[in-house]
């Protein structure tokens, strides 16, 4: 079995959330983290706080970029995101289990009366 961690974490807004953590070990290992503060009824104004974290802890092929439009426009924000290359077949178990760990929490966090 593997280990979860309870971490708090201070979004740049100032919101704290509870994450979860764990590491995913095959012949690379991911370190994974994600929180939610669940649904608040509204948008980046009035609504909930969401977080995850993917990060290599050995050996990951793994090439990250984010992008954003040349204005770095977010208010409408057609052309802003992350893409992520992986390169190996560990990789991709490994990010699938990552991927598998933090939609759980989401969904378990957005379950939760705050």
């Amino acid at each position: 079995m593997y280990e979860i961690k309870k971490n708090s974490r201070t979004l740049e807004d100032g919101t704290k959330i509870t994450t979860y953590s764990r590491e995913i070990e095959s012949c690379n290992i991911l370190e994974v983290e994600a929180g939610t503060t669940g649904y608040r009824g509204g948008d980046t104004g009035h609504g909930g706080r969401t977080y995850f974290r993917i990060q290599n802890a050995a050996s990951t092929d793994m090439e990250v970029h984010s992008y954003t439009d040349r204005y770095n426009d977010y208010v409408f924000g057609d052309e802003c995101g992350v893409e992520v290359t992986l390169g190996g077949d560990c990789e991709l178990e490994t990010m699938i289990q990552a991927l598998k760990f933090i939609v759980k929490v989401l969904e378990d966090e957005s379950k939760k009366e705050y």
